[in-house]
Order: structure tokens, then C-alpha cells, then sequence
């Protein structure tokens, strides 16, 4: 039982970062039913569960929210939740019939979660856009990559899900603890450009320090220093060094043998900090990392104070020793995945299910949580307001 039990929430399908949103919420202990559109529902063996385990965790209930009967239903399961989360364009939900004055009227303790991409105004906020384009002007892909070279996308992780579905989770936690003081539920308003710009905080400091500037691959933690990079190794994999601190950066020269190299070329190492050697730096440790494996340099790094790490890939990172010993991923059903984060020492959340076919608890939830009988299930049934 994990530290969210007994809260209830109400997902209205999306992609992306609100079924993340959800997936979070559900590891932590809420109960989370996940509402789908009734047309997807086409049954599905419980026992051969999907494999998007970004729907891990909660029950689905297929309702047909075109309809009003369908969107009776909803709100009738609003009227007993204590958070919503939904993920379309401004204006639709109230077009819908299921906006948040409508839910808050009929539940004023409901916390009421939205995530977009632009928000919900501003010239942009009715326009299609991706991730990509959030973190493009939230000021975040132009420092992405080297010197030289296009941004790189980090695939979606700044827009869709740190700066979006883990800020809107954390937004509706902070409503929940909230509404228990007030009594009163509000709108979270979570959209990805302003959480990604909000995840570049530490950048806008170290600009005002004059210690960052704007030309990418050229600073501390960009790729512009030798010392906190990845390097290519001779069988083709890649590890990571992060040597900021002096005393860490002095393990990495002695371990890599950086002095020797400058020293038998009759030249003095230049000193850490110096921006106008750092290319030079790198081009060195770039031969050196050249000379041996991956595994090889693991052998003389791993356990040190290098700041050191192997590039691993998904697959390996599930193998990797350290990540074994805590659990980091697990198996539900078959299907590899990173377990719950974070832990909690007395109610340590946990993956309460795997994924569920589309509707595979409308019955369960209709009954449990509305105390709708058969014979009205049957009717909704037979009008096509619900499925499953």
C-alpha cells in the first residue's frame, strides 16, 4: 500500500505524458481508472495483458464520452473522485461537456489536472505541437548538443515528461494535500513549455553568475568540457566522466594518465579550468579513452572517485550489477520495466497491475464505485454509452 492509497483518480486516455502522469500516481497507491473510448474496447485475455506498460497500475473503463449518457457516467465518477487528469486541447473537455467548472460544481474538493503542451492560452495554445516544439521555445533545445553542430532532441524526456507529466503529478499532489487543509478543489494548469523552462533554472543561474553562456557546446555541463563528456572506446562503446570537482578531476588524470601523455611530448598539463585549452584537452583523453574497452575502462574506474559510468543501453542497463541489487527494473507479465521511483521506507509504492485491455473493468469499477446495478449496466450497455 503505497503513500497514495485511498485517493481516486480518474484518468481520460490520452498519450504520452498523462498516462505517465497516471502510471505515477497509480505505483504510489491511488486508485486510478483509466476512462477509454468505448469504441477501442474489443475485449482482450486478461491473462495476455497489453504491453504498454505506461498503462500499468489501474483499472480501464470504456464510456462513450460523445454521448451525454456517457458523460453522465463520468461525471458520476467525478462526483466520487478526488483528482482528474486529462490531456486534450484547451476548450475541448468543456466542448465535451466535462470541463473543470462543471466538475467543480459537482465535486468541490476535485483537483482537476490538465496537461498541455502550450498551455491553456496564449497565441500558441490552440496549435498541434510535439515535444520538440515545446522545448524549442522554452528556451531548452538550443543548448542541447556540440559546438557546431543542430540541437539534439534528448527524445522526449524534457518536454513530455520531466517538464510535463512529472510537474503535473507533483502539481496534483501539492492540490490533494492542499484541498485536505481548504476543503476546495482547483485547476493545475501543467504545460510543457513552462515546466521545461522551469527545468533550466540552475541555467538562468549560472547565466546571471556570468558562468554560462548561450553558444551550445561550449559550457561546464554541455559537452564543452573535457571533463564532463562521453568518450569512445576501442571496441566501439562509449562511458561517461564527470570529473567537475578538483579532487575528481586529479583521479581522472592520474587513472587515464593525462599528465604522462602531455609530459612525454615535453608539454605541461594545462590546468583544469582553462576554456581555451578544452578542445585540446578532449582530443588527448579521446586517444587515451581509444585505447581500451568499455569494459576494460570499467575494470579501472568503477569504484573510484572519477565520477565515472559506462553508456549503457536499455537492455544493459537492466543487467548492470548496481541497478540488479536495487531493483531498479522488474518484470510484470512478461515485460521488462523500471520499477516504482521513488521509495518511501514505511509505504513503498508498487505496480498494482499490469496493463489493462481497453474496458476490461467497466462492470468492476461502474459497480464498486457507483453502485450501478446489472440491469442498468445492461442498458448502457445495449445503448453503447459503455463497453467491455
Amino acid at each position: 500500500m503505497g503513500p497514495l492509497d485511498g485517493v481516486k483518480v480518474i484518468e481520460v486516455a490520452g498519450i504520452g505524458p498523462g498516462p505517465f502522469v497516471a502510471m505515477l500516481l497509480a505505483d504510489m497507491g491511488a486508485d486510478v481508472i483509466r476512462v477509454d473510448r468505448a469504441d477501442r474496447a474489443a475485449g482482450g485475455d486478461p491473462s495476455a495483458p497489453p504491453v504498454d506498460v505506461l498503462n500499468r497500475g489501474r483499472r480501464s473503463v470504456a464510456i462513450d464520452l460523445k454521448s451525454p449518457a456517457g458523460v453522465e457516467v463520468l461525471l458520476e465518477l467525478v462526483d466520487r473522485a478526488d483528482a482528474l487528469v486529462e490531456g486534450f486541447r484547451p476548450g475541448v473537455t468543456e466542448r465535451l461537456g466535462f470541463g473543470p467548472d462543471v466538475c467543480l460544481e459537482r465535486n468541490p474538493r476535485l483537483v482537476y489536472g490538465r496537461m498541455t503542451g502550450w498551455g491553456q492560452e496564449g497565441p500558441y495554445a490552440h496549435t498541434a505541437g510535439h515535444d520538440i516544439n515545446y522545448i524549442a521555445l522554452s528556451g531548452v533545445l538550443a543548448h542541447l548538443g556540440r559546438a557546431g553542430e543542430p540541437p539534439t532532441p534528448p527524445i522526449n524526456l524534457v518536454g513530455d515528461f520531466g517538464g510535463g507529466a512529472m510537474l503535473l503529478a507533483f502539481g496534483l499532489v501539492c492540490g490533494l494535500l492542499e484541498a485536505q487543509r481548504s476543503g476546495e478543489g482547483q485547476v493545475v494548469d501543467a504545460a510543457m513549455v513552462d515546466g521545461s523552462a522551469l527545468l533550466m533554472t540552475m541555467m538562468w543561474a549560472f547565466t546571471a553568475m556570468g558562468i554560462w553562456n548561450e553558444e551550445r557546446g561550449a559550457n561546464l555541463l554541455d559537452t564543452g568540457a573535457h571533463f564532463y563528456d562521453t568518450y569512445r572506446c576501442s571496441d566501439g562503446e562509449y562511458v561517461s566522466i564527470g570529473s567537475i570537482e578538483s579532487q575528481f578531476y586529479a583521479q581522472l588524470v592520474e587513472l587515464t594518465g593525462l599528465a604522462e601523455d602531455y609530459a612525454s611530448r615535453g608539454e605541461e598539463l594545462p590546468h583544469q579550468m582553462d576554456r581555451a585549452r578544452w578542445g585540446e584537452l578532449r582530443e588527448r583523453l579521446s586517444a587515451i579513452f581509444a585505447t581500451r574497452t568499455r569494459d576494460e575502462w570499467c575494470e579501472v574506474m568503477e569504484g573510484t572517485d572519477v565520477c565515472f559510468a559506462p553508456v549503457l543501453t536499455m537492455s544493459e542497463a537492466r543487467r548492470h550489477p548496481h541497478n540488479v541489487e536495487r531493483g531498479t527494473f522488474v518484470e510484470v507479465a512478461g515485460i521488462p520495466q523500471p520499477a516504482p521511483a521513488p521509495r518511501f521506507s514505511r509505504t513503498p509504492g508498487g505496480i498494482q497491475r499490469p496493463p489493462s485491455h481497453e474496458g476490461q473493468h467497466t462492470d468492476e469499477v461502474l459497480s464498486e464505485w457507483l453502485g450501478i446495478d446489472p440491469g442498468r449496466l445492461a442498458a448502457l450497455r445495449g445503448d453503447g454509452v459503455v463497453a467491455g
